[in-house]
């Protein structure tokens, strides 16, 4: 049993060894046919890429000679063409340089020209100065011969007929003069008053009168005693906070607000009114209610400048110039609203330099703000033309606007034809009759002036100022003064007034002369 079971092991094992040997000759075989096998497609594929990189190479080689023929075919284009462009440079050299000798062809023949005719004018000045040489031989011995016919020298002849003319021209030129200034001024004022006359037609304004007080209408007389306060302490208040004199009087329903200031008493009508309307009358109150008014017209002047620029159609201006326009509105010049004023000059200056072929705009922004120099609060010694000027100069104006305003009341001179406009639209709105409130004594004052200006001069008698001051007559003493000499008075007067004076409007100078020869028949 134990040898069967041996035998079984060893015939096992042995069929194992034999197994494994013919496995690896089989697998041995199978290699062999496998390496056959890849060697054949190997040399398949290197003859299959030999052929295909011959392809390729043949392609490049084909596409190579293409480009090639392309560059070659584009390089003798360009050349082509710059030889053409060369070809066309050469041209036109040649054109210029045939132009050039022609030129300077005839350039050789104007200098033979102009040579030749050199030549003339020197011989035809010879001759003059010899001919001008026997014209002073021959003046000199005519004059030598007068004299000795006359008896006297070409000096004492020349100076006796100087003294004979000299008088005689002087009359004569002073009556030239004369006739030429009148027909000038009769021209001139004809002119003047049309364009003037029309000008002041397609303006319509209304009176403008303000007065320093301001009234402030209650419902009842209960209400001033809330007004007061206790012991005063609410009108105290109110006056502090507003700088308004505030006078409660036995007027019914009244209540009046004092101060030159125009935007205080605004401030504090609008405080009073807001504080009534409440109810709630206290310090603290009117503090808090004049501070929020105070704002609202700050508000309300920038707008009130706005509004006029927009409506005279002007642009361009500086906020602060604006706001100054807004400020005229609680501004008064002899009782004249400013704002009022100066809508009305810049209306008026726009019709004048259409009428005269100005620019009606720039004329316009010139009258609008040539009394800007009367806003400020302060009161300063430069004259509010300068100050006016200056503040346009400040904020971009342009030269013609900043010589109106300066100019309008002859502070500085006049270069541009709008000052000169400015100056008169500022007169017709100021004298313009209601348009302000004359004071008595200033309005005297003037007329003695003028009266005293005329008395100022050699041969005057009596002078009387008349028409308000429009028109100056004086009389002259006729021993002391001729025709000729009253003429030329008139004309210094008017230009003495006319220099130191300042007044509305034109004064018209009238010179009376009068011979009387009395005798009595008995």
């Amino acid at each position: 049993m134990d040898n069967n079971i041996i035998f079984l092991i060893v015939a096992g094992i042995a069929g194992l060894v034999i197994g494994f040997i013919i496995a690896k000759v089989l697998e041995r075989s199978k290699a062999s046919e496998m390496i056959k096998s890849a060697k054949k497609t190997s040399e398949s594929i290197i003859r299959d890429a030999k052929s295909e990189g011959e392809t390729i190479k043949k392609d490049k080689i084909l596409q190579a000679k293409e480009r090639f023929i392309e560059l070659k075919s584009e390089h003798e284009k360009v050349i082509l063409s710059r030889d053409k462009k060369i070809a066309e440079a050469e041209k036109r050299t040649r054109d210029k340089e045939s132009q050039v000798s022609n030129e300077l062809s005839k350039s050789k023949k104007l200098n033979t020209e102009l040579e030749e005719k050199i030549k003339e004018t020197q011989q035809r000045q010879d001759y003059l100065e010899k001919k001008q040489s026997e014209l002073k031989k021959l003046h000199k011995s005519q004059v030598q011969q007068l004299e000795v016919i006359s008896g006297l020298s070409a000096e004492e002849a020349k100076e006796q007929l100087v003294e004979s003319l000299k008088g005689q021209a002087k009359t004569d030129a002073m009556a030239v003069i004369q006739d030429t200034i009148e027909e000038a001024k009769l021209t001139a004022q004809q002119e003047a008053k049309k364009v003037i006359i029309n000008t002041i037609q397609r303006i319509g304004t209304e009176e403008a009168i303000e007065n320093c007080v301001s009234v402030f209408n209650i419902e009842s007389d209960d209400v001033k005693g809330r007004i007061i306060g206790r012991e005063g302490r609410n009108i105290r208040a109110i006056e502090a906070a507003t700088g308004v004199e505030i006078i409660v009087d036995d007027t019914p329903e009244a209540i009046i607000l004092s101060c030159f200031d125009s935007v205080r008493r605004e401030v504090a009508r609008l405080s009073l009114h807001k504080l009534v309307t409440d109810g709630r009358i206290h310090p603290a109150r009117i503090e808090e209610v004049v501070r929020k008014t105070r704002k609202q017209i700050d508000e309300e002047i920038i707008e009130v400048g706005k509004r006029t620029v927009i409506d005279l159609g002007i642009h361009g201006l500086h906020p602060e110039l604006i706001k100054t326009i807004g400020r005229m509105k609680y501004r008064s010049s002899y009782g004249q609203n400013l704002l009022q004023h100066s809508r009305e000059v810049a209306k008026l200056c726009g019709v004048m330099a259409a009428e005269l072929g100005l620019n009606p705009k720039l004329a316009k922004r010139a009258g609008l703000l040539h009394d800007i120099g009367k806003v400020p609060d302060t009161e300063t010694e430069v004259p509010h033309a300068i100050l006016g000027m200056q503040w346009a100069e400040k904020y971009g104006e342009k030269k013609e606007v900043c010589n109106a305003i300066g100019a309008h009341h002859d502070e500085v001179e006049m270069t541009s034809l709008i000052s000169p406009i400015v100056q008169v639209c500022d007169a017709i709105s100021g004298a313009r009759p209601g348009a302000r409130r004359q004071v008595l004594d200033s309005y005297i004052q003037r007329l003695k002036d003028l009266e005293g200006i005329a008395f100022g001069f050699d041969g005057v008698k009596k002078a009387y100022a008349i028409q308000a001051g429009r028109e100056l007559r004086v009389i002259v003493e006729s021993e002391k003064v001729n025709d000729e000499k009253a003429a030329s008075l008139s004309f210094e007067i008017s230009q003495k007034v006319q220099t130191d004076m300042t007044y509305p409007g034109q004064v018209k100078v009238t010179v009376i002369r009068e011979t009387r020869a009395v005798n009595i028949a008995k």
